[in-house]
């Protein structure tokens, strides 16, 4: 499988699609980008090419027959069933292959499915709502579905976000500097955060929670906190660096969670594109916050339900949803007042909670899971650690990765560096930490991005 941190994407085939890419006429480039796309998914799932060839013509002809209804009573519930027709089919597809997943493993999911379905129902609802002066050709349909650097783990971007009328895209080595600035950022907060502090989170599995001490279980919890974020981040630092580099705009898909104020404000700044899905296309099309706190708390809930879903079908993503959905329930209700007085106690509340939550859910097991929660809140049972003290022994041998992780999630780190990226030592640092990254792909362990098989 290609990987944005495989050697074989690295030196092999995006220096030869960049290449190909540049060389090409400009009135060519969405034809070469296109295949290129095509080419890149079929190295990882030869088998499902054909299925997200399908469904990219199904949504393309979907959206003619959507578009193509007139302005008139007649045509409005035409152009509304077809959309019903079209979304039941794209929802369908993507229930039954999570279905298929719960009880024959992930595997089997195609790669990207989540992405590019979602990207294709952003689509459907964009036509629907007319928000498309003209429908866009098939061709640069195609290429906004398949689009290689989103359509393994997102962004989520929109059509409109795109240029993908050729005279829009711009293309300059300013542009291409820039973008191998933010790719070579985010192949470093994957390799050298991200994969290091998952290995911390694979010691504790391997000794069993039921033997950890109530500080190893905390440092596990704010590890893997930091270990999913600079994963997901850097993959989508990296998809947004080349779709720089190809002349598109570049995406934000997060923006510093971890100094939020309240939990609620965290998931305004995690996975925005996704945030940003579930709020457009489910919550307000529901109502929203329009009809009342009852309403709103039902729209919510509907809302934290399906984002828990489509995060897998096992038990624990359903309530790490219904969780999630409470503590933002009493935010609205209660809290935010009191956050939006004291800004400090939203802080410290937010760096409690979320790494409780995403506890919940990393471990798929609900036995796992309770052995989990009661060596963090060992007044809820859960035993006593073999070793009282292992918390020295993990924080000695991890200390430098969790103290970088720390530094690199304050806000005004990242500003520092984006505010100064011409500065010639910050090209030079950006060129060490591209090959410092090569050298740990090469001669350690790497991890399988946490939203591959999504």
């Amino acid at each position: 499988m290609v990987v944005f941190t495989g050697l074989e994407f690295l030196f092999r085939f995006f220096p030869a699609f960049l290449a190909v890419y540049y060389i090409t006429p400009k009135k060519y480039r969405n034809t070469a980008l296109l295949l290129g796309s095509l080419v890149f998914y079929a190295m990882g799932e030869p088998y499902y090419v054909l299925l997200l060839l399908v469904m990219v013509w199904l949504n393309y002809f979907f959206a003619k027959k959507i578009y193509s209804c007139r302005d008139t009573r007649r045509g409005r519930k035409c152009r509304k069933d077809r959309l019903v027709m079209v979304l039941v089919m794209d929802v369908g597809l993507l229930a039954v292959f999570k279905l298929l997943g719960v009880f024959l493993g992930n595997s089997i999911l195609p790669l990207g499915l989540s992405f590019y379905i979602f990207k294709m129902i952003s689509f459907q609802a964009d036509v629907f709502r007319k928000e498309m002066t003209e429908l866009p050709t098939f061709k640069r349909t195609a290429v906004y579905f398949t689009m290689f650097p989103q359509i393994v783990s997102g962004p989520i971007m929109r059509f409109h976000e795109g240029s993908f009328l050729m005279e829009e895209r711009e293309y300059s080595w300013e542009k291409l500097e820039e973008g191998l600035q933010y790719f070579a950022a985010g192949l470093g907060t994957k390799v050298l955060l991200a994969d290091r502090l998952a290995i911390l989170w694979k010691d504790i599995h391997m000794i069993g929670y039921e033997s950890i001490s109530t500080p190893l279980a905390w440092l596990g919890a704010g590890a893997y906190s930091m270990e999913l974020y600079f994963d997901f981040w850097g993959y989508s630092l990296m998809a947004s660096g080349i779709c720089v580099m190809l002349g598109f705009p570049f995406i934000k898909n997060f923006d510093s969670p971890y100094a939020s104020k309240s939990i609620s404000e965290f998931w305004r700044r995690w996975h925005m594109t996704l945030g940003s899905f579930f709020r457009d296309y489910v919550y307000i099309p529901l109502g929203g916050s329009r009809d009342g706190m009852t309403r709103t708390v039902r729209n919510l809930l509907a809302v934290w339900l399906l984002t828990g879903l489509w995060h897998g079908g096992s038990p624990n993503f359903v309530i790490w949803g219904l969780v999630l959905f409470l503590l933002i329930t009493i935010e609205k209700l209660w809290l935010g007042k009191l956050f939006a007085k004291f800004p400090l106690a939203g802080r410290c509340y937010t760096l409690l909670f979320i790494p409780v939550t995403w506890v919940l859910f990393a471990v798929t097991d609900l036995g796992q899971l309770w052995l989990y929660l009661g060596r963090m809140f060992p007044f809820a049972g859960g035993g006593i650690a073999v070793n009282p003290h292992d918390i020295l022994k993990y924080l000695g041998m991890y200390w430098h990765y969790l103290l970088l992780g720390v530094a690199w999630c304050i806000p005004a780190v990242s500003g520092f560096l984006k505010k100064h990226r011409k500065h010639p030592l910050a090209v030079l640092l950006t060129v060490a930490v591209f090959w410092i990254s090569v050298y740990c792909i090469v001669s350690m362990e790497s991890n399988p991005f946490a939203y591959l098989k999504f």
